[in-house]
């Protein structure tokens, strides 16, 4: 009998608990989405970043009945934007669109004013993207990564590269190459991807170490050449670029990957009901070809695997920056 009321008790509470979480849920739910949802993109226009975020926003925009705005809000390789972005309200109006630069902060910018896993649910990946190195061929006057690196160290500082900014993976991608190769090659950080990628192509910069989401046009139009991808194997988009490892630097591996935030505290379902919308868009044919076109791989993992990328990278970068003694210019 004693086992009997027990259970019973168990059940009622279960169940109580139940009906009180009810209408909080209802409340999350009501009224969401708004008429306007703003994507918070930390990067200028034109970048990697915009690429992905742009096409998806539509397409989450239009099955949820709603406008999904993207606000650039470039500057400090990226953590401008996340800085005020951590400060806006988690009721589900706000979400920020950021990338791998974002846990290559923390080891970069010792005042950081927000915390990326404190302040923001992760919700998923969005697209993941290989780096290349690419130039200017109107600067560098090589064809091939070996005569690069040849070129390179020969011309010790001479040869400059662009990046996203300070603490990008752009910049990190760029040190680990040069901590490798023995090389050095001088850093200038921009605003974001598009002002960088603009500079290189207008022949005010000599090369970048880029994510192809942003180079492969250019190199498909012969304005860029490809020397190699930070790959292990060879991308059958262009299969004659060789790999980290065949130009001798295997463990220069390096992808640009972008990613979806809520605010911390946003109602959870309103977490679950964007992942699951992101999920049905990133499935969507015409989504995929825009990916393919960029040589992206697909995201849409879970939170929880988000979560544990996040975590995986700032622990990575950490010991780049070490290594290489990177420090703010």
């Amino acid at each position: 009998m004693t086992s009997t009321f027990s259970t019973r008790r168990k059940a009622l509470k279960l169940g109580l608990a139940a009906a009180l979480a009810a209408p909080a849920v209802a409340r999350a739910q009501q009224g969401w989405p708004p008429q306007t949802i703003t994507w918070v993109n930390p990067f200028p226009a034109g970048g990697g970043t915009d690429v992905f975020a742009r096409p998806l926003a539509a397409q989450v925009g239009e099955q949820l009945g709603c406008q999904i705005i993207i606000d650039n809000k470039g500057g400090a390789g990226g953590t401008v934007g996340a800085s005020q972005a951590a400060k806006m309200k988690p009721d589900g109006s706000v979400f920020f669109v950021g990338a791998i630069h974002h846990t290559i902060a923390p080891s970069i910018y010792k005042n950081l004013d927000y915390d990326l896993e404190k302040n923001f649910e992760p919700i998923t990946m969005v697209a993941l993207v290989p780096q290349v190195i690419s130039i200017n061929p109107n600067k560098v006057p090589v064809n091939t990564a070996a005569e690069f690196i040849a070129y390179v160290k020969a011309n010790p500082g001479k040869v400059n590269y662009a990046s996203a900014g300070a603490g990008t993976a752009h910049h990190l991608a760029g040190e680990l190459f040069k901590l490798e190769t023995k090389t050095q090659i001088t850093h200038v950080p921009y605003r974001g991807a598009g002002p960088a990628m603009q500079d290189l192509l207008a022949g005010n910069a000599d090369m970048m170490f880029d994510g192809m989401g942003t180079s492969a046009q250019q190199i498909k139009a012969g304005k860029l050449k490809g020397l190699a991808v930070a790959t292990q194997q060879r991308l059958p988009e262009y299969p004659d670029m060789p790999t980290a490892a065949e130009i001798g630097v295997p463990n220069w591996l390096v992808s640009t990957w972008y990613g979806l935030w809520a605010i911390k505290g946003t109602p959870q379902p309103i977490v679950d009901r964007m992942y699951a919308e992101v999920v049905k868009a990133l499935a969507n044919p015409k989504l995929q070809t825009i990916w393919k076109d960029q040589l992206a791989q697909v995201g849409g993992e879970k939170p929880a695997d988000f979560a544990k990328r996040i975590r995986t990278e700032i622990e990575k970068w950490q010991k780049v920056v070490a290594a290489a003694g990177v420090k703010l210019d």
